[in-house]
């Protein structure tokens, strides 16, 4: 592993994390620097998701220490760390179908006028749900449906956001739209993503943390991990 970033907005140090009777992850460890975009790599199950789940409070560690902005959050309810200003957008979307587009980023609310501040950013990014503002959520396209998860973590002031997965089961458009939204949010918060799509992976974000049956074999610049055919071939079986 390579060594940790001092100057890391979060610190994910050495973690256990259990589901039920399962040891998931047995030694996860991470750093991102604050302004930066860095992926979480690895093949299926192989931890990734649970690592975020662990960061945000939803299945913590038994074991390790997560710091996030010099402070130990490991332990603290979800909506404890949520309020210190970490957002998620969980795998598969999950957004409130049957609320319209403004609802599912009113109730996102922090802060009252949290939305009103950040409205103008959000539909920057993402121009779509300014059109679709009224429409129920259920009757977006599943790229919509992205847009307004992410968008809804945008709500209040975050500091960092953890994304799992953002272009599964996109088409290559929307995964382009996706792309350039998430480098442009990048720009005021710092990015923790989960990336199944190599190619996606590596053209987003400047670093990585490769995670092999719940450890953390492998971290560096993504620039030298696009050159080194071999790691990439033996941790994530692309040719």
């Amino acid at each position: 592993m390579s060594a940790a970033i001092t100057t890391a907005m979060l610190e994910v140090q050495n973690i256990h994390t259990f589901i039920g009777q399962f040891h998931i992850l047995e030694g996860v460890t991470v750093a991102v620097p604050p302004g930066s975009i860095t992926v979480l790599l690895g093949r299926n199950g192989a931890g990734k998701t649970t690592t975020l789940r662990s960061i945000i409070g939803l299945t913590p560690p038994r074991e390790g220490q997560i710091v996030f902005r010099g402070q130990a959050i490991q332990g603290r309810p979800a909506h404890k760390i949520a309020q210190m200003g970490i957002g998620y957008v969980p795998e598969n979307r999950i957004i409130f179908r049957d609320l319209t587009v403004a609802q599912n980023l009113q109730i996102a609310e922090r802060k009252k006028g949290d939305l009103e501040r950040k409205a103008d950013f959000i539909f920057n990014l993402f121009p779509d749900l300014k059109r679709l503002y009224s429409l129920r959520g259920g009757n977006l396209s599943g790229g919509q449906q992205q847009m307004l998860a992410i968008a809804r973590a945008l709500v209040p002031d975050n500091h960092l956001l953890l994304i799992d997965e953002p272009s599964e089961g996109l088409a290559p458009v929307l995964i382009e739209q996706m792309m350039d939204a998430i480098r442009q949010l990048s720009a005021s918060t710092t990015v923790l993503l989960v990336e199944q799509n190599f190619q996606v992976a590596s053209q987003l974000a400047e670093r990585y943390v490769i995670i092999e049956e719940g450890v953390s074999v492998h971290s560096g610049l993504m620039a030298d991990l696009v050159n080194d055919t071999e790691l990439i071939k033996t941790y994530l079986g692309v040719a």
